[in-house]
């Protein structure tokens, strides 16, 4: 019998637009019998700690489009009148694109960040938190759900080394 496919990712931003696709991507190649490897580094590192909270910042999204089905009906769809670079400096719009954009996702039926986490972990899915951005930014183990593993760029290229696909995120 062949080995099975690797696939290796690096998980670099922490919003949440970005917080889906290494989660969905390594969710589902686990379900695809694949062995998965996820760095988490730099900003992408705060999407394993144990209380996650990413926001959409449209600000640095130039391709957010403004118009999109957010929100409760009767609000889907509206188009928002100003450029994304200036709605990301309206007080409070962060927070509340943030907030329609995780009721969206809720009404399709969407999976939530933390339960894509959690797929992910009890499919053997290896985690692991960049050292090198823990010692930068001060996070302590302790701060990450369990199923964590601790290790440096060379930890991953182990694995990265022998994958089928190496996809950075």
């Amino acid at each position: 019998m062949s080995e099975p496919k690797k696939m290796a990712l690096i998980a670099s931003k922490g919003t949440l637009d970005w917080a889906y696709p290494p989660f969905i991507l390594a969710s589902t190649a686990a379900a695809m019998d694949m062995e998965v490897a996820v760095f988490f580094t730099f900003y992408g590192l705060t999407l394993l700690k144990k209380d996650i909270k990413a926001k959409v910042a449209p600000a640095t999204n130039p391709a957010m489009p403004m118009k999109m089905p957010f929100g409760p009906k009767g609000f889907q769809n509206f188009e928002w009148p100003m450029p994304n670079v200036l709605m990301g400096n309206v007080p409070g719009f962060e927070t509340m694109a943030t907030s329609l954009m995780k009721q969206t996702f809720k009404n399709k039926g969407v999976a939530t960040i933390e339960e894509l986490r959690d797929i992910c972990i009890e499919s053997d899915v290896k985690l692991i938190g960049c050292q090198m951005t823990m010692d930068v930014f001060g996070f302590e183990k302790s701060d990450f759900v369990d199923g964590v593993d601790i290790g440096g760029a060379a930890t991953f290229l182990e694995f990265a080394a022998e994958s089928d696909i190496q996809l950075f995120i």
